[in-house]
């Protein structure tokens, strides 16, 4: 099972993102970050998030302890969900507290940092990390059976799958 085929209630992507439900609720509301699993529906149907949604929602978190208004956050995930989240695990996300640039190469970063003004940078395959460890010790459920997974670490179910593969 890949972790596409998993997805984390609210709760648990609050916990793993390190935001409050509050913020989790008004940010899909307003399309910043929506559950790609599963939208909300109406009351009651529960809301899931998949895996990649919550490291997103980590990068959201940390542009904004550092001040990055919500606007200019807001284009820089419309520009990764444009590229469809591809090689997020090896992007560098920079800021000047204005605008958030994408970079790719240490050459990116470099120039960037050339500029003289304060940057801030997000190392995006440690946010990665963290989430998966995060999630590790917080339920999953299986998108086909709704089945909950306890302690279920998605880079441990990618192994198996590798491993079973050979």
């Amino acid at each position: 099972m890949g972790t596409e085929e998993i997805g984390y209630r609210g709760p648990t992507a609050c916990a793993a993102a390190g935001i409050t439900y509050r913020q989790l609720d008004y940010w899909a509301r307003t399309g910043l970050v929506e559950p790609s699993v599963r939208p909300a529906l109406g009351s009651g149907t529960q809301r899931l998030y998949s895996f990649r949604d919550v490291v997103v929602l980590k990068i959201v978190k940390r542009f904004l302890d550092t001040g990055v208004s919500l606007q200019n956050i807001r284009t820089a995930v419309q520009h990764l969900r444009e590229r469809g989240f591809r090689d997020l695990e090896r992007m560098t996300l920079m800021s000047d507290g204005a605008t958030v640039y994408e970079c790719t190469s240490p050459d990116e970063v470099h120039a960037l940092l050339q500029g003289g003004q304060g940057i801030f940078g997000i190392a995006v395959g440690v946010v990665w990390r963290d989430v998966e460890s995060a999630l590790s010790q917080l339920h999953g459920e299986r998108v086909d059976t709704g089945e909950t997974l306890v302690g279920h670490n998605p880079a441990d179910e990618l192994a198996r799958r590798r491993n079973r593969a050979v």
